[in-house]
């Protein structure tokens, strides 16, 4: 049945989210600091292994790294027309209305628990695949490996930084969601280097995720999304990257 993945991998974060509320509460500020941190490092190096993978090539028995062109056009492309649109803000402030919607107000950590993780768990080649793979042939195979990943990740990122993580289920269910009913018209265009580039910059993105998740807000994340459209119509193009 088409949708069925998109449905499988909602549950599945809200599962690891609920789970993660009940572990969170049995664990000090500390530990749950602590986690956050961890959470962060485990981030940053599936970002640079998804990136890596993008970039780099055997040519002639040694290593050789590539796609540089692409990735800054990519990237910086995307956040000009996110810094204009000014994306954080927008997505921010569904935050702040999701949170007082939910019964959330006193929730401090809500809105950046709800961002960090909804950007962790859309951005990447596995949702768009799926969900075309899910919506055109109804195999949902790819969707459910994400669900494990997105459980695990969820289950962490909620123990350190509370409820407003298990919201980001809304934003999966609605991206996957179109993207799984769009599956004839998308379908077509995802390439294998279209795919190729997608998955490098959304690795990159994912990358600086994991910066803010250590480090504490230092990257507007969300003004960078549009590197995600960005970098797939950079393949069509006929240009040596």
């Amino acid at each position: 049945m088409p949708g069925l993945g998109t449905v499988i991998n909602v549950a599945a974060i809200v599962a690891g989210g609920l789970l993660g509320l009940a572990a969170g509460k049995a664990v000090g500020e500390r530990l749950q600091d602590g986690l956050g941190k961890a959470c962060g490092v485990c981030v940053l190096f599936i970002g640079i292994a998804g990136a890596m993978q993008g970039m780099l090539a055997l040519d002639g028995g040694q290593l050789a790294s590539g796609k540089s062109l692409f990735v800054v056009a990519s990237i910086v492309a995307g956040a000009l027309v996110g810094e204009l649109v000014d994306l954080d803000a927008l997505v921010t402030r569904f935050g702040e209305w999701l949170k007082r919607r939910s019964g959330n107000d006193g929730d401090r950590m809500f809105v950046e628990g709800f961002v960090t993780a909804s950007i962790t768990v859309c951005v990447g080649a596995m949702a768009v695949v799926g969900a075309v793979q899910d919506g055109a042939f109804g195999d949902w195979s790819v969707l459910a490996t994400k669900a494990v990943l997105d459980f695990v990740i969820i289950l962490v990122m909620t123990c350190s930084m509370g409820r407003g993580c298990v919201f980001s289920a809304l934003p999966v269910g609605v991206f996957q969601g179109c993207i799984t009913a769009l599956a004839a018209f998308v379908g077509p265009l995802m390439t294998e280097g279209s795919l190729a580039g997608l998955s490098l910059v959304g690795s990159i993105l994912i990358f600086c995720v994991g910066v803010n998740l250590v480090w504490g807000p230092k990257l507007r994340v969300a003004n960078m999304l549009p590197a995600i459209v960005v970098a797939p119509l950079l393949t069509i193009l006929p240009v040596a990257w």
